[in-house]
């Protein structure tokens, strides 16, 4: 399957973060994503998208590669397959296509994990014997430093002739050139040996902390941050650097972090350090945390950023996370997932602040499921995509979080956009729910689990980011690997119960 949608416009709408004056140069290609047509299909017209690698090796040079047929000199790139999951994916795929140099020779340029340092729009002329007409390729280049100097390069004989490794300053595309100029000439650091913890609630605001204003004594002085610190010897990873510096710093644990990126900061000094950013959820209070160094912690939203003293790295992280969704702790389908997805900056405000809750109320997330029974009494269950942040590899309902929509409301839509099945509200009806807390001191769940007493469709993998297949099994014999509650859900309906809790004790 091809990328999904969201998972385009995700990725544009965080580079066009990093690089906003280049939005009015690409209004062809967001059009183009609002248009019906696979933005992927090389039979896409009048334009479509494409997928470059920029591969650096030790010296900093970058591969180029010479094609037979025009005599260009170009980076390796190609069309989108219809295996390619990911847009990165697809470039990686062209590189071991066009130049033999498999996946694992190479990786992402630290910071630009699943994101272009460049896009590209070229006419390319028609092609009278093919009947292709004039169109536009909408290039996203993505970087990738050479991790096996000794990594053999086996051109594609019937369409490349020879390869050469050019200096950045030789890189043709001016803009692609400065970009590149910008990256440092220097190869990455080793291991970092700092993390901080980026760290967002269910509201999409992100805990940060204004530091003490100490120049020459800590970090960005006066600033707002991420917490976080460096490691120390007793450290076995890390995560258990962030972990421990949450700790100290604040008396605060995240029961989930998972790794976002790698990232070189730049102090007020111009000095740089790399440091390892993991993303974790948190719907707790600032005001309840002992704070033990800095000035205090408070939730801001992503467009009051530009109020603040911080740094752009700052910015820049919390900008991608918001523009791509949160990647931690959601269920097998999220049902927040946008139809538009909202450029950095403009995320929406929550619809009831947690200050308007009474005192001591807890909000408790709502998820809502499709229970789908086929002839033979088999249930519908989606394999969860292996990277998936929550129940990676695992089966489950088709699901999602219901926001601003009622839940018969919500999981029409779902069904509609995660599997291309049709269901009408007066067709379902609630068949279980599971009151859940996955992990002691997580925010609660209410989990309903609505039967569909008719659809029209079969199953398809519309979004293969999160769901990798799906397929009807009978109760009996649920696969292994299948989400706890979602077995619990299936079990209480066999036994015609409404309601399970699970997790409270």
């Amino acid at each position: 399957m091809p990328p999904s949608r969201s998972h385009i416009r995700s990725t544009i709408e965080a580079y066009l973060a990093r690089h906003p004056g280049e939005r009015a140069g690409l209004g062809t290609l967001l059009a183009a994503l609002g248009r019906p047509a696979d933005p992927t299909s090389r039979t896409t017209l009048p334009g479509h998208i494409t997928c470059s690698a920029l591969v650096i090796d030790d010296t900093d040079r970058v591969l180029h590669i010479h094609h037979r047929a025009d005599g260009k000199v170009l980076t390796p790139s190609g069309h989108n397959e219809p295996g390619d999951n990911t847009l990165a994916a697809a470039a990686l795929r062209a590189l071991h296509e066009e130049a033999g140099i498999p996946p694992g020779a190479v990786v992402p340029w630290p910071g630009l994990r699943g994101l272009p340092l460049d896009i590209g729009v070229h006419k390319i002329d028609a092609d009278p014997p093919t009947s292709t007409p004039a169109h536009h390729h909408y290039d996203l280049r993505f970087c990738f430093r050479l991790r096996h100097v000794d990594a053999a390069i086996a051109l594609q004989a019937e369409a490349v002739c020879e390869r050469e490794w050019r200096p950045i300053d030789r890189v043709a595309a001016p803009t692609l050139r400065d970009k590149l100029l910008k990256l440092g000439t220097a190869a990455p650091a080793g291991e970092p040996v700092n993390a901080s913890a980026l760290i967002y609630n269910d509201q999409g605001q992100y805990l940060l902390h204004l530091r003490d204003h100490l120049p020459g004594v800590i970090w960005e002085p006066g600033a707002w941050s991420l917490l976080g610190g460096g490691r120390e010897p007793r450290d076995r990873t890390l995560e258990e650097t962030v972990r421990r510096e949450l700790r100290e710093e604040a008396g605060l644990h995240i029961p989930v972090l998972r790794p976002f990126a790698v990232e070189e900061a730049r102090g007020s000094d111009g000095a740089t350090i790399p440091i390892a950013v993991y993303a974790g959820r948190w719907n707790g209070n600032p005001a309840d945390l002992t704070l033990t160094e800095g000035v205090m912690l408070h939730w801001f939203a992503p467009d009051l950023l530009p109020r603040l003293r911080i740094s752009s790295s700052t910015c820049d992280l919390v900008y991608r996370h918001a523009a791509s969704g949160p990647e931690g702790d959601h269920e097998a389908v999220r049902c927040d997932t946008p139809r538009e997805a909202e450029p950095p900056g403009s995320c929406r405000p929550p619809a009831s602040p947690p200050s308007a809750a009474p005192s001591g109320t807890v909000l408790n997330v709502v998820g809502v499921h499709l229970y789908l029974e086929n002839a033979d009494g088999r249930v519908l269950l989606g394999l969860r995509h292996p990277d998936s942040a929550y129940a990676a590899s695992m089966y489950h309902f088709l699901a999602g979080h219901c926001e601003q929509e009622s839940a018969l409301a919500c999981l029409v839509r779902e069904a509609r956009e995660e599997a291309g099945l049709r269901i009408e509200a007066d067709d379902v009806e609630l068949a279980h729910v599971v009151h859940l807390v996955d992990t002691p001191g997580d925010r609660p769940r209410m989990q309903l689990v609505f039967r569909a007493r008719h659809w029209e469709g079969t199953p398809e993998v519309r979004e293969p980011d999160k769901c990798t297949s799906w397929g009807f099994w009978h109760p009996d014999e649920l696969p292994v690997q299948t989400v706890a509650y979602t077995r619990a859900a299936i079990e209480g309906i066999r036994a015609q119960r409404l309601y399970t809790e699970m997790g409270w004790a």
